[in-house]
Formats: structure tokens, sequence, C-alpha cells
């Protein structure tokens, strides 16, 4: 088997994502799974699959699509290329909804919090 090499490591904070992940189809989680590996794996992930959302200092969505359903899980980049892996839901709208930003970024504060 081929040693891949991994140019950033995926850490899950808590039980976010976790609660998230589990309500999931099968279908849905081999997507995520698979976005996560590409995450790792690729020197520059391309927009489609990781993306910086606009008017946060560091916070970024990661893109997943199953079908026509679109999901999206918030994660943040610490110390070396270590990525935070925090909440999830399901995109039924053009926007990200603020709520969903919001919580994020408190996320995003209860690590920072934790990690000191």
């Amino acid at each position: 088997m081929e040693n891949i090499k991994k140019y950033r490591t995926i850490f899950f904070f808590k039980s976010y994502f976790d609660d998230f992940y589990q309500r999931q189809r099968t279908k849905v989680k081999d997507k995520i799974l698979w976005i996560f590996r590409l995450i790792e794996t690729l020197p520059i992930v391309p927009e489609l699959y990781l993306k910086h959302i606009e008017g946060t200092d560091d916070l970024y969505e990661i893109r997943i699509q199953q079908g026509s359903d679109i999901f999206r899980v918030f994660c943040f980049f610490d110390v070396e290329q270590l990525v935070i892996i925090m909440n999830g839901f399901h995109k039924k709208t053009n926007k990200t909804p603020k709520n969903e930003i919001a919580k994020a970024l408190k996320i995003k504060e209860e690590y920072e919090k934790d990690s000191k």
C-alpha cells in the first residue's frame, strides 16, 4: 500500500461535528469522509471543497454536495496544519445562515479558550 503524504491533520473538537455526522445518510457520510481525505492529502484544496467565509478572519466551510443536497461543515486552522472541525448543517438557502456562522464562531472561541 502506498504511503500518502498528509499536508494537514483533521481534529474534531468535542462532539459538535459527530452529532451532525451521525444524523446523515450513508452516502452523505461517505462523501464527507472523502472530502476530509482530500483536505488532508492535497497540497492546495480547491475552493469547491474548502472556502474561506467572507467577513470572518479565519473561518472556513467544507462544502459537501450529495445529489441535490448541500451540506456545510465549519472549520478553521490552528497551529501548523491542524484543521479544527466544528459544527455542520444541511444548507437549504443560497446564503450561509448568519446563525450558523455565529454558532461556529462561538465554538471556535470555546476551542481557543480550552486550548490555553
